[in-house]
């Protein structure tokens, strides 16, 4: 998909008079549903008018939060875009959008500790950590019996942690293999 501009520069995103879209950094056109991902993969773009240079992105962004709230479950409630709407032109204006930025800032600090702490307390559960082993177990028994269905690399780092139990299960495994392979001979 988009990647970032060379040394960390916005991605350049030209809108033409026809309301295309060019992403400048992949040459190819895109949609605005394009530009929200770019967004949760917090990939930096600036939307220029290609007639005028004009920045458009603010716009751009307001457009994209406009087709999620009528698309899906809405996530702005009518009392905030009411209060939003009223501080228009109020003596106030200028703090609110770095108030709103603080907000959200804070706001996603507290989501990353939150569910730091929802996986440290499964990791701390008996029975998550059972269910673990099962997981582990089930893996070291599909690479013992179909080759290649272990991918390496791809394994969870905690499970690299108890990689002497799991050595010990994958040689019984290896070794039930070998017995099948002989019965089969």
């Amino acid at each position: 998909m988009a990647q970032q501009a060379k040394d960390g520069e916005a991605v350049i995103i030209k809108k033409y008079a026809n309301r295309r879209l060019y992403n400048t950094s992949t040459s190819s056109y895109i949609t605005l549903d394009h530009l929200a991902q770019m967004v949760k993969d917090n990939v930096d773009f600036q939307v220029i008018d290609a007639k005028t240079g004009a920045d458009l992105t603010h716009t751009i962004l307001t457009q994209i939060i406009m087709e999620e709230e009528s698309a899906g479950e809405q996530m702005l409630p009518t009392n905030f875009l009411r209060q939003l709407i009223s501080m228009y032109g109020n003596s106030m204006q200028a703090l609110l959008p770095g108030y709103l930025e603080a907000s959200m800032e804070h706001f996603r600090e507290n989501q990353v500790k939150l569910r730091k702490a929802i996986e440290d307390s499964i990791g701390a559960n008996p029975l998550a950590q059972i269910a673990q082993r099962n997981m582990e177990m089930f893996k070291a028994a599909a690479a013992a019996f179909v080759p290649g269905a272990a991918t390496p690399g791809r394994e969870d780092p905690k499970a690299a942690g108890e990689s002497d139990e799991l050595e010990a299960l994958r040689k019984q495994m290896a070794d039930m293999q070998k017995k099948l392979d002989q019965l089969v001979k």
